[in-house]
């Protein structure tokens, strides 16, 4: 049976320390290797041994009890979370670590809702009880009053169990408590419905030990392999992919887990880049244990495999028909500038960026030609230090990035009429649209209404390609379009002189003259937060708040604890986890969690601070351009449509 745990936690918590010792005990490694020593097996990147934390999630294989293991350590700094979350995708279960000292801690309940959400079965293990200052009593009660109620602590093996547990399992399921009150308590009953209840996301089972001093570790896999299952369709084939790397040589692989079905060496995959129908074969498949690999003719449902051959595949992309596409949780804020030296190659820097933004699509490295810049989007300072290595690394390139700024969007209300036309001489096209506000945090929708009597379907679709093809600029500032319906309404093109490029000028010019004449609205990123803090520190932080243009809930208290939850800008508020420990003497708590897009909140000033000029805007015009007696025109926005040839 093929089974992928991931491992997650806060940083700092034994992640990689907790992984080393499931290896260990496999015989999957000789010796535990540890982070301070930098010798961890799956810490194998120089850049993760220098800095003591995990950056990219990197897997192993391990082999107990008849079953195949694969291991996922994730990245536990909030900066990585993008890559911590596409494979959390892939995870049949995660063991989430929790520090004996510290208690649940904010990335933690960060890392425990995209759990939630991608329904994924979970563990706890309280690592560090060497340490003084554990305590395990209070770790669970913080996991029942952060996490769920539904947790029930193992201290020894499932040889028996005892009447905790089975109370715990007969207060959650009907059919248990009735073999209960009957006094029935045959072991591997209550085990098969335990197995169960922790697939269902029912129950969540949580042991403690010390990874570093190998305290519980191997009882902990024990019953770790007793609970979990993996069943797996042979039939069709699915996939996702959770990770994209390259080698040296810039030879691409394709990390993926196969969910149903199997594919072996030379098989052809079909798979969709933006709107284009991709066929390619396989030339190889890896299964990778660490920094090394071995490769093998074929692979099937539940394993994890690196896969070359594929050229065009991104990061979290599903293969097969019935995958959806997934919308992200842990998606970046803030943009930052490239800086780099003339005398570097221009191209080389952006051909590096463009390998970068296959591996990490949360970056959307775009080129901006006609400033010559390149720009990315980041989740914190940390991850620009960490990608500035990188680049020095393995492309050979010293740069720097500006300091990171918020990541603005723009969309409208109401809804407008928006018309292109690009007749210069030899070509024609002409594009009608409707642009209306949906709802918030909904990105671009796409309808088409355009019978084939005024165009036919293949420039339909190209219409329908040049609307997805790039983000698009408001007119406020320049920032991304988003929260839009687009409806083709109709359009014109000309047997002779329609040509190549023509309908991207026409539909670029019709969003952009509805832009024109629409109610724009400036939209900035929000946080979702929680924080805990003393009583007495509440009306400090609910100042705070209101000083930061936030809302919260009424306050709950427990004890002599303040829970406060609300929404905040993420320009306002980005800096306050540092300042809610400094007040607090490092005893607040804080979880802050992406929480969409809303209307900015000083759109006056971030207009006139961003100072876009949209008349000067080159990629862009709301203009279009006629042609009469062989000579070509501009009509400006305000006149357009008394020009248009449909009707």
């Amino acid at each position: 049976m093929n089974k992928t745990i991931g491992i997650l936690a806060h940083v700092d918590a034994g992640k990689t320390t907790f992984s080393e010792g499931l290896l260990y005990h496999t015989n999957a490694i000789k010796e535990r290797g540890r982070v301070d020593h930098k010798n961890s097996y799956l810490d194998n990147h120089e850049i993760e041994r220098e800095r003591g934390i995990t950056i990219f999630s990197d897997q192993a294989v391990m082999e107990y009890k008849g079953d195949t293991y694969y291991i996922i350590d994730t990245p536990g700094h909030v900066d990585f979370s993008p890559e911590m979350e596409r494979t959390i995708m892939v995870m049949d279960y995660a063991i989430i670590i929790i520090s004996a000292v510290e208690g649940v801690q904010g990335h933690t309940e960060t890392v425990w809702q995209l759990l939630k959400k991608y329904k994924t079965p979970v563990f706890f293990f309280i690592n560090k009880m060497d340490r003084v200052g554990a305590d395990v009593n209070r770790v669970l009660k913080e996991i029942r009053a952060n996490l769920t109620d539904d947790v029930c602590h193992i201290s020894n093996s499932l040889e028996e169990l005892n009447e905790e547990i089975i109370e715990f399992m007969a207060e959650r399921n009907e059919e248990l408590l009735e073999l209960y009150m009957e006094g029935k308590y045959e072991k591997n009953t209550w085990l098969s419905y335990m197995k169960k209840m922790i697939k269902d996301n029912n129950i969540y089972i949580c042991a403690s030990g010390s990874a570093l001093q190998d305290k519980g570790v191997l009882e902990f896999l024990d019953n770790l392999h007793e609970l979990t299952e993996a069943n797996y369709n042979d039939e069709g084939f699915e996939a996702r992919i959770y990770k994209i790397g390259h080698e040296k040589n810039g030879t691409k692989i394709t990390y993926m887990k196969i969910l149903r079905g199997s594919i072996k060496v030379r098989d052809e995959i079909a798979y969709k880049c933006r709107q284009d129908e991709i066929r390619e074969k396989i030339t190889q498949i890896r299964i990778y244990n660490g920094a090394k690999y071995r490769t093998i003719d074929s692979a099937s449902a539940g394993q994890l495999i690196g896969v070359m051959g594929l050229s065009k595949t991104c990061a979290g992309q599903g293969l097969g028909h019935d995958l959806e596409e997934l919308v992200y949780n842990m998606i970046p804020a803030l943009k930052s500038k490239v800086i780099f030296d003339t005398s570097l190659n221009v191209k080389e820097v952006v051909r590096a960026f463009n390998i970068l933004n296959e591996e990490d699509p949360s970056l959307k490295v775009t080129w901006e030609e006609e400033l010559g810049e390149i720009h990315i989007h980041v989740m914190g300072p940390i991850q620009l230090e960490i990608l500035e290595r990188i680049v020095k690394d393995r492309f050979g390139l010293s740069l720097g990035f500006g300091k990171p700024s918020i990541l603005y969007k723009e969309s409208i209300q109401g809804e407008v009429i928006g018309y292109g036309h690009f007749e210069p001489l030899g070509h024609y096209s002409e594009v009608h649209l409707k642009i209306e506000s949906g709802k918030r945090n909904s990105g671009i929708e796409f309808k088409n209404l355009c019978h084939t009597d005024h165009l036919t379907k293949g420039n339909q679709n190209l219409i329908k390609y040049h609307i997805y093809e790039r983000e698009h600029r408001g007119v406020l500032t320049g920032s991304p379009l988003t929260d839009i319906k687009i409806t083709l309404l109709t359009g014109r093109a000309h047997n002779k002189h329609t040509s190549g490029g023509d309908f991207r000028q026409a539909t670029y010019r019709a969003l952009r003259q509805g832009l024109e004449k629409a109610d724009n609205v400036l939209l900035e990123p929000y946080y979702d937060f929680k924080i805990k803090v003393d009583l007495n520190h509440m009306g400090r932080v609910l100042s705070d708040i209101q000083k930061a243009s936030g809302s919260f809930e009424p306050p709950q208290n427990k004890g002599d604890k303040a829970i406060i939850r609300g929404r905040v800008p993420v320009s306002t508020f980005m800096n306050y986890p540092n300042q809610l420990v400094a007040f607090t003497g490092g005893k607040g708590m804080i979880n802050l969690v992406f929480g969409g897009y809303d209307i900015c909140h000083n759109k006056d000033e971030v207009i006139e601070s961003m100072a876009y000029d949209k008349n000067a805007d080159m990629e862009y015009s709301s203009s279009s351009i006629f042609c009469s007696k062989g000579q070509a025109y501009v009509v400006s926005w305000q006149d357009v449509e008394e020009e248009m040839h449909c009707l």
